[in-house]
């Protein structure tokens, strides 16, 4: 049996307006801890905005902050990467 569908098309991601998807980008080719960093802000950040203490808007900044203050270890352990997500996670805690 053969199913027919419409045509697809897709546009190029505007990264103005969706800046999540540039640190991704960014993150996949650094590699290393950043990906791990990446998960667990977003994860808080998001987190925090579902909880209404954050706008939308802020999410890509609160994970872009966490992100600039990561210091970066190219070749982790899974202990390393472990604790890279903690550390992130850490980030959003009240000092």
């Amino acid at each position: 049996m053969i199913w027919k569908a419409g045509t697809l098309t897709f546009l190029k991601p505007d990264k103005e307006k969706f800046p999540c998807l540039e640190f991704a980008y960014s993150v996949g080719r650094r590699g290393g801890t950043l990906p791990s960093v990446l998960n667990a802000a977003n994860e808080e950040a998001v987190n925090l905005f579902l909880k209404g203490k954050i706008s939308y808007l802020d999410i890509a900044m609160k994970i872009r902050e966490v992100m600039d203050k990561h210091q970066l270890i190219e070749k982790p352990s899974l202990d390393q990467i472990l604790e890279a997500d903690s550390w992130a996670r850490g980030q959003f805690k009240p000092a």
